[in-house]
């Protein structure tokens, strides 16, 4: 019996199967936690999340900013990017059972004593405070009023989070600081058109699990999201995208074992977020 997280797919099939085939993964016996970005940019989104589906509870996969932006543009709030590799999954005759299955995914879990997410959390929040406002947005993405959320969950403002915020501006900060932090200042501000790796934050600003005193210093965090930054680890950290879609690795670690398992992926673009 193994618990693995694994960093962002991306829609590369091809490579998340080799890994699993790597760890002997058995859905009867192990579990999975994907940390997001299960699809876009790579060459099969739909085989990433019918397997993935296929598992059932063995597969625990949370929601990234490429999964949002999905939903996005299947209910048409969203335009395709240009570098987009959605048309086959939107395409599919089981495009709705996909679409379905993702909406119902959780923006931020637990493995153990590990607290997962796809970007970051502000360091405003505790570990517990995290979840829940996790919970906030999973249940509007659940909920009759997916629609209104999916069409005002995009732009960088607010910038910091404020417990008085409401309706759209405060899912926006949840939403943006789950699935899209890299940098953020000391008082919380965050910095979301920077890319770059660890070193590239711009002037006042700093990866946000480096800011002073934040509410989970010392909560152990795996993540994703930042493939420029690549595979972290330190005893309270834990980054797993390894820029599998942009020519990189795919990457997984045995939580019991502490070992990491990665494979090469063929697919290749310009490095993106």
């Amino acid at each position: 019996m193994a618990t693995y997280l694994i960093g962002d797919v991306q829609g590369c099939d091809a490579p998340l199967a080799r890994l699993l085939s790597r760890v002997d993964f058995s859905p009867s016996r192990d579990t999975l936690h994907l940390l997001g970005d299960l699809v876009n940019r790579g060459p099969d989104s739909a085989g990433v999340l019918r397997r993935l589906m296929g598992y059932g509870a063995s597969a625990v996969c949370l929601l990234g900013n490429h999964d949002l932006s999905l939903l996005a543009v299947a209910h048409g709030y969203r335009a395709p990017h240009r570098n987009d590799t959605l048309d086959a999954l939107l395409d599919a005759p089981d495009r709705d059972a996909m679409l379905d299955w993702l909406r119902h995914r959780p923006m931020a879990a637990e493995a153990g004593r590990w607290l997962l997410l796809h970007g970051g959390a502000l360091p405003q929040w505790d570990r517990a405070k995290t979840l829940a406002l996790a919970a906030e947005v999973e249940a509007v993405l659940r909920g009759p009023h997916l629609r209104d959320f999916l069409s005002t969950m995009y732009g960088n403002e607010p910038a910091r989070w404020d417990d008085s915020l409401t309706g759209a501006a405060r899912l926006r900060v949840i939403v943006n600081a789950l699935t899209r932090l890299r940098f953020c200042a000391a008082d919380g501000t965050m910095e979301l058109k920077a890319s770059g790796g660890r070193d590239a934050a711009p002037p006042g600003f700093m990866p946000w699990f480096d800011v002073p005193g934040r509410r989970t210093e010392g909560v152990p965090i795996a993540f994703g999201h930042w493939s420029q930054l690549g595979y972290l680890r330190r005893p309270d950290l834990l980054s797993l995208d390894t820029g599998c879609v942009w020519g990189g690795c795919l990457s997984a670690v045995c939580l019991e074992s502490g070992e990491l398992v990665q494979v090469e992926c063929e697919q290749a673009q310009a490095p993106g977020d």
